[in-house]
């Protein structure tokens, strides 16, 4: 057995030279301990814990965490009180298991809660356990088989052209814990201050989250006026995302934003000022101009971004079809006996064999139809004009799911489930299946492709993270299944429990808000009873996705900008900017790369310590504990206080990325 190496290649984050090699920290030559009895028990607990606390927090306040590095950082922690060695490999798979809650969990709680908000209203409609789990269950399953044939190009191929934020934050946290001692001080420490920064403001709410323009007078006249608004949220994760992302694509994501908030939400607001407008599947009550910049967002621009997305994937799968013919190709060939065997690959490099995912995605698909036909729709047609929909959505847009992830390290799928549910719905009402039934149908419908996009942009991560380290794919692309079953399980236990406990329904005290899954609704009832869909705003999307491909700005990144709030976009472009900084202001270059390195390890501290606090911060709410004052949130000084809090944190990040000479 070799030994690990504890530092990452110079070349880990950055394009490679022609004839260049990458080599991970496990060398491909060696065997290291991977899957055993220790990393599968603890994957399984991981998966199922943070399965039920991310449905729970995802139902009660919208906000489904990533999972990924809270259970990196604890496989380390329980590793090292083991004093297990060369735990690293180990730590890969007990992430990879783990990290299947949040795919899962985001999956379902966006889409399958509908049925039970949709009950109030239509009492024929139900929801079993075991449809909630065959959606998620199916759907996973699907994900990481359609994803499988396109590891190479994306972790390899592909490396250095994408941030892969999360992947990035997630292997220095793996790394660090190999090294322990001294090496892995930088990360800890900017994790400590990280989620003390984040958990004193979501737990005790000494200043706003979020700061923005309205917190000056002349400020909220403007958004009054002109609709104009400024926002920034002022957290340390999303600054390190940023930081991780670096600023050209920061910057596409954020001109997306821009365009929304600053140019298509101000000038609807100006031509449709007292106009009440509607449009297919959108209901408005309210004139456009007595909206607030927020409200116009919702009501239509966003809409503007999903099709934006839509278009960006579907630009996307085309510029790639040539990768898919040959993922397919190789698959085909591979079931004929034409390719060399798996074992003659090294380490590294091994995949399931593409006849055993060819055979595996056929049966997926025929349990799926089976599933669609005597435990949904009860009725032939009806399952063959489902499967064909999710089958062509699921694998064409899993591409689209890993790329969003690889660039901005979040999946757009909710966006893409919308789309789903959209097109879902009016396949289905065409052939005869509506009212409650049809609702029921798109909903189970979209609760399997809304997984297999998640667990396809969770795997893309997982799969990064290993080339890096140097695990092996097919171990880590073995044991994603047994997670996949586990989170399905338990996420459809919570949230039959919590629909029994608080239940869903808005007329209901104390109800579960699950926002996504109410948006879900919103937007499938009228479609089955008869109502469209927003096409107009689709379609303006679609067509700006098309110029901006034609004038070579990312269209995908520019999209998301659209579809992401703006306080989420403006710190990205913060932490992108910072990354300019510190990998400039020397002349000298080997300085530059130094800092840089050290400013990569700082931001994953963030990202670490804030999604780690976050967890704690709302789980004590959820206890009973809120000290937060609404009063003191809801005055302007709280959000002076956060722009001095934030510029502070700045400070520390770039004094912290100094290098001792």
């Amino acid at each position: 057995m070799e030994e690990i190496k504890t530092q990452l290649p110079e070349n880990a984050f950055r394009e490679l030279k022609d004839g260049e090699q990458y080599e991970p920290l496990m060398s491909a030559r060696g065997q290291y301990p991977e899957v055993n009895g220790w990393s599968v028990t603890w994957g399984v607990l991981m998966a199922m814990l943070f399965s039920a606390a991310a449905a729970y927090l995802g139902l009660k306040v919208g906000q489904v965490f990533e999972a990924a590095i809270p259970i990196a950082i604890i496989a380390v922690g329980v590793s090292t009180a083991a004093r297990r060695s060369k735990a690293l490999g180990e730590n890969v798979i007990i992430q990879s298991i783990g990290a299947c809650s949040g795919a899962v969990v985001a999956g379902a709680i966006f889409t399958l809660p509908a049925i039970y908000i949709l009950q109030a209203k239509y009492p024929e409609m139900s929801a079993t356990f075991l449809q909630v789990f065959m959606a998620s269950a199916l759907g996973g399953i699907l994900g990481i088989l359609f994803l499988i044939p396109f590891r190479k190009y994306f972790v390899s191929e592909m490396h250095g052209k994408y941030p892969f934020p999360e992947a990035t934050a997630t292997t220095q946290v793996l790394v660090n814990g190999a090294k322990g001692g001294d090496q892995a001080k930088p990360l800890l420490l900017a994790g400590l201050v990280g989620g003390l920064y984040d958990f004193i403001v979501a737990t005790f709410g000494w200043w706003n989250e979020t700061v923005t323009s309205r917190m000056i007078g002349w400020g909220e006249m403007l958004a009054d006026k002109t609709k104009l608004v400024f926002k920034c949220n002022t957290s340390a994760a999303v600054l390190g995302l940023g930081y991780i992302i670096g600023l050209k694509y920061a910057m596409y994501i954020c001109l997306g934003s821009v365009a929304v908030w600053w140019l298509i939400v101000p000038g609807m607001a100006l031509i449709f000022g007292d106009q009440t407008l509607s449009l297919g599947g959108v209901e408005a009550t309210t004139a456009v101009g007595d909206m607030s910049p927020e409200e116009i967002f919702k009501t239509y621009a966003r809409s503007i971004g999903i099709g934006g997305i839509a278009m960006a994937g579907i630009i996307g799968i085309i510029r790639s079809w040539g990768i898919i013919k040959n993922a397919v190709g190789l698959a085909a060939k591979e079931m004929k006996g034409g390719t060399e065997a798996a074992t003659e690959l090294q380490r590294t490099q091994r995949d399931l064999s593409f006849k055993f995912i060819g055979f595996a995605s056929i049966t997926a698909l025929v349990v799926t139809f089976v599933f669609f036909w005597l435990g949904v729709m009860h009725n032939l047609l009806f399952a063959v004009v489902a499967i064909l929909l999710v089958t062509v959505i699921a694998f064409l847009f899993t591409t689209v799911a890993a790329n969003a992830i690889a660039i901005v390290g979040s999946n757009p799928v909710s966006g893409m489930t919308l789309m789903t549910l959209i097109l879902a719905s009016v396949v289905m009402a065409a052939v005869g299946l509506n009212g409650s039934g049809g609702m029921l149908a798109a909903l189970i419908m979209g609760g399997v492709v809304c997984t297999a996009l998640s667990m396809a942009g969770c795997f893309i991560t997982d799969l990064k993270i290993g080339y890096w380290l140097g695990s092996t794919p097919k171990k880590q692309q073995q044991w994603k299944f047994l997670g996949t079953l586990v989170s399905a399980a338990t996420v459809g236990g919570v949230m039959m429990l919590l629909n029994q406990t608080y239940g869903f329904d808005p007329n209901q005290d104390g109800h579960l808000v699950a926002p996504q899954a109410n948006a879900m609704a919103a937007v499938i009832e009228p479609m089955m009873n008869g109502a469209g869909a927003p096409w107009l705003l689709y379609g303006i999307g679609a067509v700006l996705a098309i110029v901006l491909t034609w004038a070579k700005i990312p269209a995908l990144a520019f999209a998301l900008g659209m579809f992401i709030p703006l306080d989420l976009n403006i710190p990205l472009l913060v932490g992108g900017a910072i990354n300019w900084y510190v990998t400039t202001r020397s002349k000298d270059k080997a300085e530059n790369e130094k800092r840089g390195e050290k400013g990569t390890l700082i931001a994953s501290g963030f990202i670490a310590g804030g999604a780690l606090m976050g967890v704690v911060s709302a789980l004590l709410r959820f206890g009973g504990f809120n000290p937060v004052s609404e009063e003191w949130l809801a005055n302007p000084l709280s959000e002076f206080a956060a722009l001095a809090a934030y510029i502070l944190l700045m400070c520390y990040f770039v004094w912290a990325t100094r290098t001792k000479k």
